[in-house]
């Protein structure tokens, strides 16, 4: 592990040297991560994480962010969870009829007993899962629809090792909590069940048409690796 200033921050990075040609960068989960050739000196490094040090702090930052607790421990005011790759804040208010709205900021939960965890988490969870379902399917027929004219069922699950799959009989699962992922993270899962359609396996052809579906899902599928602990 190595560190570098940035702006006014010590920044720690993970530094592998790797046959490529240029200087790459990857923040994820585990923090910020730079591969580079061997006959790159540190300083070239260096001088290139310092070019793109706004990115590098503002990365971390959202990283920072969605390792708060992705549900709540405790469903109470002030409390945090993601919600489509936001980490938002639990705003919680005595009403009659029980409503939920997002923003960039605040999940406000409207409920006739807000002090109840048990009914706000059960109410909150209900809501995301109509979220994951609503969000969700119309990804699924816009993918669908350039592979297949039959238009694939599409339920929810909460499966503990999967989020996602597809059978031999063209249905297709999603894990509900993809609701609380990035959308294009989302999409990358959406785009891979959509492939199998096609190619129930993880043959050259399978990642090819995973590609065309979804050009550049390597990184998504990156970003879902690193994600996944957070939400296990």
């Amino acid at each position: 592990m190595r560190s570098i200033a940035l702006g006014d921050q010590s920044i720690d990075y993970r530094l592998n040297r790797a046959r490529r040609r240029s200087i790459g960068m990857v923040i994820d989960h585990s923090g910020l991560s730079v591969r580079a050739p061997s006959w790159v000196s540190i300083r070239e490094i260096e001088l290139a994480l310092r070019e793109r040090a706004e990115w590098v702090i503002k990365t971390l930052a959202e990283w920072r962010g969605r390792d708060k607790e992705a549900l709540p421990a405790q469903w109470c005011e002030g409390a945090g969870l993601l919600y489509r790759g936001r980490p938002l804040t639990l705003a919680l208010f005595p009403a009659r009829k029980k409503t939920i709205a997002a923003d960039l900021l605040h999940l406000t939960v409207l409920h006739p007993n807000p002090g109840n965890e048990g009914e706000i988490a059960a109410f909150v969870g209900r809501w995301l899962k109509e979220q994951a379902l609503a969000l969700l399917a119309p990804r699924v027929l816009h993918f669908a629809s350039q592979v297949t004219g039959v238009a694939p069922a599409v339920k929810l699950s909460s499966a503990r090792t999967q989020w996602g799959s597809c059978n031999h009989k063209g249905e297709i699962r999603l894990h509900w909590r993809l609701v609380q992922l990035p959308p294009a993270v989302a999409d990358y899962v959406i785009a891979h069940e959509v492939a199998h359609l096609v190619e129930l396996n993880h043959s050259p052809r399978f990642w090819a048409l995973v590609e065309s579906l979804l050009p550049g899902h390597a990184e998504a599928r990156r970003e879902l690796d690193a994600l996944t602990p957070v939400l296990g």
